[in-house]
């Protein structure tokens, strides 16, 4: 997948949104917990966790459209530090169950916000890209619901959201 397309349209929504809402301020660590929420967000929608419960995830359209709301916060984070030059996505085998890349994924967020190195920020896209491989998430599928999730973004924003 050619992640620089994707640095670059997430670039140009992030300068819309904080231009139009006048943001001055560095918001770094606010994206960091927007990113941290959207993987609990979409955690809660795969239900992979709840061995209480006998209701199944979510459809898989609300699981990927949970999981680009996270690829948004992740390529604005690594646009603010710079670490935008991954071409393509870094993809490593884990042999772990759904909950447990949860689990990682979000001790490495926590790391990257604490500590922002390249090394860190690549750690936690290995394990994005686990999860979308666990969720049976294609690099084509990841792809069109970014940029139909970017458009809609746009269109939030132009309409007061």
């Amino acid at each position: 997948m050619d992640l620089q397309k994707l640095f670059t349209m997430q670039e140009a929504l992030d300068h819309y949104i904080q231009t139009n809402k006048q943001v001055t301020e560095d918001v770094f660590t606010k994206k960091g917990l927007a990113l941290l929420v959207e993987l609990a967000e979409l955690a809660n929608e795969t239900r992979c966790f709840k061995f209480w419960s006998e209701k199944g995830p979510s459809e898989r359209e609300v699981i990927l459209e949970e999981y680009v709301d996270s690829i948004h916060f992740l390529l604005s984070l690594g646009n603010e530090k710079g670490f935008n030059d991954l071409e393509k996505w870094p993809l490593e085998t884990m042999e772990e169950d759904l909950t447990s890349l949860f689990l990682h994924t979000n001790i490495a967020i926590g790391e990257f916000l604490l500590n922002p190195t390249k090394s860190s920020y690549d750690k936690t896209w290995i394990l994005y890209g686990a999860i979308a491989e666990q969720l049976g998430f294609s690099s084509e599928d990841v792809l069109k619901a970014y940029m139909s999730k970017n458009e809609t973004n746009y269109e939030r924003q132009q309409n007061g959201y």
